[in-house]
């Protein structure tokens, strides 16, 4: 036993080393194998130095202090590095007889909400709920509501266009006229759904929430509407409510009206929600355009029927008192909540 044992012993030690690794164990019975106070290795060669000649002694006294030496600073770093990892592996360690963690609980968000008390409403009055793509063809979306590609009311929509003949809907308005496509009258729809326009501020959105609804039968007029909408009004807000018609303008519909409510916040004497003013303005309606009817293949002279669209985010905000629209979007569960 020599020199070449202390570089067996020395090679064999870090080939047990990096087996060890950080696994704490493994650290601690190579720490007897090799230096235990009994029987470890380092004993053994220290043993054998007694029965070496004399000239050969201090050569190997010298290359077993070494050894030693490089023993003891390897298990001193192996024992450090088992420690450190053992404490990572505590911190991140799953204690599987915990009771679980109760995860938060979601809520219906206030625009579903109202969306499906809206159809709830129109189902009951007979009509149905369509749908239909949201990224739209320019015929549909806008030619066959009467509003040919040289039309003023296209800039008040300020559309997202993909490409030249496709766009991301303006309106729902498209679904009627799909539905006119395909289905002769009598029709009684309601269509809510998603809607894109190049707006953003306190009370837009560039992505919002619409619902229309279309009737079209023989001898529909505007008292069909008028009481339509005020059945629909009634029953979303309460009986007390106010219901006024004003003339307006609309590309698809003539004549045309805006429909205000009484201010469900003041009762009409006056407030910021109604601007001082006691009224609401809260959807546009009007008589199906009798060219609608010749783009889509109905006959206007035996068909008439009446058209109406609100927004939906405006509703909620009005119903649950959200002051600011971008709210509605932001993903807050703080909001949501509120409505479980």
């Amino acid at each position: 036993m020599g020199l070449e044992r202390l570089e067996e012993v020395r090679a064999s030690f870090v080939a047990d080393l990096e087996a060890a690794g950080t696994d704490p164990g493994a650290v601690e019975k190579l720490r007897v194998a090799y230096a235990g106070r009994k029987s470890g290795l380092l004993l053994e060669l220290t043993a054998a130095l007694r029965e070496l000649p004399n000239e050969a002694k201090r050569d190997y006294g010298q290359a077993l202090n070494e050894l030693k030496k490089f023993v003891e600073n390897g298990l001193k770093d192996a024992k450090q590095s088992a420690s450190a990892s053992a404490e990572t592996r505590s911190a991140h360690r799953v204690d599987v007889t915990l009771p679980g963690r109760a995860l938060p609980r979601g809520a219906e968000h206030p625009i579903h909400l109202v969306r499906r008390r809206i159809e709830e409403i129109f189902l009951r009055m007979g009509y149905d709920v369509e749908s239909g793509p949201e990224i739209e063809d320019d015929w549909h979306n806008f030619e066959a509501l009467n509003m040919p590609p040289d039309h003023p009311a296209r800039d008040d929509q300020d559309t997202f266009y993909i490409g030249s003949e496709y766009l991301l809907r303006t309106q729902t308005s498209p679904v009627q006229a799909r539905v006119m496509e395909r289905r002769q009258p009598p029709i009684r729809i309601v269509v809510p759904g998603r809607v894109y326009r190049r707006d953003s501020d306190l009370r837009h959105s560039p992505m919002f929430h619409q619902l229309e609804g279309l009737v079209v039968d023989e001898g529909i007029t505007v008292g069909h509407l008028k009481a339509t909408l005020e059945t629909f009004l009634h029953t979303l807000f309460s009986d007390d409510v106010k219901v006024r018609l004003r003339p307006s303008y609309f590309p698809f519909t003539e004549p045309s009206a805006e429909v205000d409510i009484s201010c469900i916040f003041c009762n009409m004497k006056g407030c910021g929600v109604c601007s001082g003013s006691g009224w609401i303005e809260i959807l546009g309606s009007g008589m199906v355009d009798p060219r609608v009817f010749e783009a889509v293949g109905i006959d206007p002279e035996r068909y008439t029927g009446f058209a109406f669209g609100l927004g939906l985010d405006r509703v909620a905000m009005l119903q649950y008192g959200i002051p600011d629209l971008r709210q509605l979007f932001a993903g807050d569960q703080r909001l949501t909540r509120q409505f479980e």
